[in-house]
């Protein structure tokens, strides 16, 4: 029985599958967006979210902290740079998932994991232009 064991092994060791997710996470952290397995990017969300949350505090121990992690220094300094100022505003919800298909190899659901507000599709104003509206001539 599987009760009350919420983290996902990803059927690998302790060691191993602290690295996969520290070198996720830090891909994550300098590409804003990275295509990997759905099982994967549902256990990097619940890796990654803390970091960011911590990365709010900008003192020497919080980017310590997020060093133990990550273990990727520019991964870190990227993290507490002006760019994730939006980052910092957000409550909360850093990540968002979406699906893509299926590996061709082995059939495992593949998706997109990124920063919610590195994306320009979802986070642009759309400007909705007016369509003016013409009437045919009138006949005599």
């Amino acid at each position: 029985m599987n009760h009350r064991n919420k983290n996902n092994h990803l059927g690998r060791k302790y060691g191993h599958r602290k690295s996969v997710l520290s070198n996720l996470a830090s891909s994550l952290i300098k590409e804003k967006r990275i295509f990997t397995t759905l099982a994967k990017a549902k256990a990097l969300k619940k890796y990654v979210e803390p970091i960011i949350r911590k990365s709010k505090i900008h003192t020497t121990h919080s980017k310590r902290n997020i060093f133990s992690y990550l273990k990727d220094k520019t991964a870190v300094s990227e993290l507490f740079k002006n760019i994730f100022d939006k980052v910092r505003i957000r409550p909360g919800g850093y990540t968002r998932i979406i699906k893509t298909g299926f590996r061709i190899g082995d059939q495992a659901s593949l998706s997109f994991i990124e920063l919610v507000d590195f994306n320009e599709i979802y986070t642009s104003k759309k400007i909705i232009k007016k369509s003016v509206r013409r009437s045919r001539k009138k006949t005599d």
